[in-house]
């Protein structure tokens, strides 16, 4: 009753922390700031993210997951530690439990590396949980049914489809093409056609405010500014949604793929019943304008975004750590 029960969806882009009993705590952006001399984490979060590409030599702003897996292990520990101290205090006599998903397709060695940088950072034991399972959990499917629902999570770092029935995945697909990589095509596309240089966080807010998975009726302009990279001086320019629409294409098609290679292989029992239902999507690039209808004219499979979709792997993490014994099955502990 003294332990706290933690799940963390710890994602490329942003990590939420839910606390049994309590709901969501905290949502921050997964950046961490650190100083190079000696390499002392100094800022973790939105106040990290402000800094981003506008650090002095001595610190570096850096995001410690990449492809949904962790790609700076010290960082990512450091990380964890400060999310846990956030909601259970500093200081606390007993360590919490801490569910943390993963994304399907990762390798046993990521998975243990999770596992590792969780225990270290102050849990006293660590859970994973695969995201796709966690997604359908906190889109309130009803897993456990024999069934197929199929689940589209797209977040920052990966995409992943998978069918689940009878409360585990029976087919799944996952590819290291998500949110990040749109934001790097918008990126070259802004060099390759207007020779104009932009960071991550400007090709962010391109993609939130005129990118559309289809061309837009009527055409939305927005102002961007940047670099020449001919005379290397400050320039702005006009872009249309329609470019913007053709720049994010060819990602996009990437993450269809990984839809349609689970249509392929799922059994045709489950396939009828996912044509009935259609696919549930999940995660914050799920957002992304006509992303539905995009995805149901390439498959041909009905397709509407999850209520909450940012917050639908949290949530399901949430679930699974309050009622162990019921996904028990599911879970991997250490």
């Amino acid at each position: 009753m003294f332990n706290k029960r933690i799940g963390i969806d710890l994602g490329t882009a942003n990590s939420l922390v839910w606390v049994a009993g309590q709901g969501i705590l905290l949502k921050e952006p997964t950046v961490v700031a650190v100083r190079l001399d000696d390499g002392q984490v100094i800022e973790v979060g939105t106040a990290a993210k402000e800094m981003l590409g506008k650090t002095p030599g001595n610190i570096v702003a850096s995001r410690p997951m990449r492809d949904g897996v962790i790609a700076d292990y010290r960082v990512t520990e450091a990380m964890l530690r400060f999310f846990i101290q956030r909601v259970c205090g500093r200081v606390f006599l007993f360590k919490p439990e801490v569910m943390i998903c993963v994304p399907a397709g990762v390798t046993q060695v990521e998975r243990r590396a999770v596992l590792d940088a969780t225990l270290a950072a102050g849990a006293k034991v660590a859970y994973l949980i695969d995201e796709p399972l966690a997604a359908a959990i906190g889109a309130r499917i009803p897993i456990a049914n024999p069934s197929g629902n199929m689940i589209m999570d797209i977040g920052g770092g990966s995409a992943e489809a998978a069918v689940i029935s009878l409360g585990g995945v029976v087919v799944h697909k996952s590819v290291r093409v998500a949110g990040n990589k749109i934001d790097e095509s918008i990126v070259a596309y802004m060099r390759r056609r207007h020779n104009l240089l932009i960071g991550d966080v400007t090709s962010e807010a391109v993609k939130l405010r005129i990118g559309s998975a289809t061309v837009l009726e009527p055409v939305e302009i927005m102002e961007v500014k940047g670099r020449d990279n001919v005379t290397g001086l400050p320039r702005a320019i006009a872009i249309t949604s329609t470019e913007i629409t053709e720049a994010i294409r060819p990602t996009l098609l990437q993450i269809v793929g990984a839809a349609k290679g689970v249509l392929e292989e799922t059994p045709p029992e489950l396939a009828s019943d996912i044509i009935d239902k259609g696919i549930v999507m999940s995660g914050g690039t799920s957002m992304l304008r006509n992303f539905d209808r995009f995805l149901t004219e390439l498959t041909g499979v009905p397709c509407h975004v999850a209520e909450e979709p940012m917050l639908c792997v949290v949530r399901g993490t949430g679930i699974a750590i309050e009622n162990l014994d019921l996904y028990k099955k599911s879970i991997v502990r250490r």
